[in-house]
């Protein structure tokens, strides 16, 4: 690939037609999506794509470009779901050519893609890769934000990375099991009937690093666990990657009987939505409380997220800024 040099746009021209074709996307629907996002106009003629607009915005597209066809040059695939993540994370500017190569077990430079048994998982926004970067590199990291933002699915990719590289002997993954509507009891089953239902969210993300057959073996062994939050008490989590979900439901005292449970060799990842609290009116949440007194300490990293890193429908995202217009204050 080299650049051509023109008076007005920047022309790039590609030797590989087959990949510029996917670089293109199906009836230039990538194209259109750069030029709607960074409001550029890209001519495509033979193997050349010509650049128009301010000159920020060129060289801008023009990075995007690079970017997209060195992933595509590497053996990756370019998908719509590549394309918006790329537009997300600041566009890079023209020149960029991103570290290409293997799987990667942790983040390497700029590059951040999590390796897991199933798929590679790559973080979406600026947001979601300070976020990955916490993960790797802190103790206790949390990760707070609406919801759709990945703050769960990006921790447990990140857990199994670190549990197929060895890096820890066990996953161990919790929720408060608390009531947002229908009465725990009232559901029919034993005590695991009734709870499963509040780790659904769990198991979806479980499922999607890791093979059926292999996930199941390694919840028999109890090399990955998934419990309420009530079930911690007492333990002491050594050499494991552990997570709790949906921790503005945990009062103040359950923050911290999960919090001192953190053992040697163990990562802890606090997620939660501080607009989504389902506790009894007046019971005040344990997130906010750890936002409160843990934010100055050392290796303990937090991690905000907006409805702009919601990576679901783009509904979500709407539905979420409608509510925070409504209510500024949640």
């Amino acid at each position: 690939m080299t650049a051509v040099p023109a008076a007005d746009p920047i022309v790039l021209e590609f030797a590989d037609n087959r990949l510029l074709i996917d670089l293109c996307g199906a009836y230039d629907a990538h194209l259109a999506a750069i030029e709607k996002a960074l409001d550029v106009q890209i001519i495509r003629r033979g193997n050349q794509l010509s650049i128009l607009g301010d000159t920020d915005s060129k060289q801008r597209a023009e990075g995007v470009l690079n970017t997209l066809y060195a992933r595509l040059e590497s053996g990756r695939t370019v998908a719509p779901a590549e394309v918006e993540s790329l537009l997300r994370m600041g566009s890079p500017m023209a020149g960029t050519r991103p570290q290409t190569g293997g799987q990667l077990e942790m983040p390497v430079g700029d590059t951040f893609e999590i390796q897991t048994r199933k798929k590679r998982v790559e973080p979406r926004t600026d947001a979601q890769k300070a976020y990955v970067k916490s993960l790797f590199d802190d103790e206790l990291t949390f990760g707070i934000g609406p919801a759709g933002t990945g703050k769960t699915y990006l921790a447990v990719a990140v857990g199994i990375n670190m549990f197929i590289g060895g890096h820890v002997d066990k996953i161990i993954l919790s929720r408060p099991a608390v009531e947002a509507g229908e009465k725990l009891g009232y559901l029919p089953g034993d005590m695991k009937d009734k709870v499963d239902p509040y780790m659904q969210p769990l198991y979806d993300a479980l499922n999607d690093f890791l093979p059926g057959k292999q996930l199941a073996k390694l919840i028999e062994e109890k090399r990955i666990e998934i419990a309420p939050l009530a079930f911690m008490r007492g333990r002491t989590l050594s050499n494991a990657f552990v997570v709790l979900d949906e921790a503005q439901n945990a009062t103040s005292m359950q923050m911290k009987m999960f919090l001192t449970r953190l053992g040697k060799g163990s990562r802890m990842v606090i997620t939660g939505d501080r607009t989504q609290i389902d506790l009894p009116r007046g019971v005040p949440s344990g997130l906010a409380d750890a936002e409160r007194l843990l934010n100055k300490i050392p290796k303990i990293s937090f991690n905000y997220f907006t409805s702009k890193d919601v990576v679901r429908h783009p509904l979500v995202a709407a539905i979420i800024e409608a509510y925070e217009a409504d209510n500024p204050a949640s």
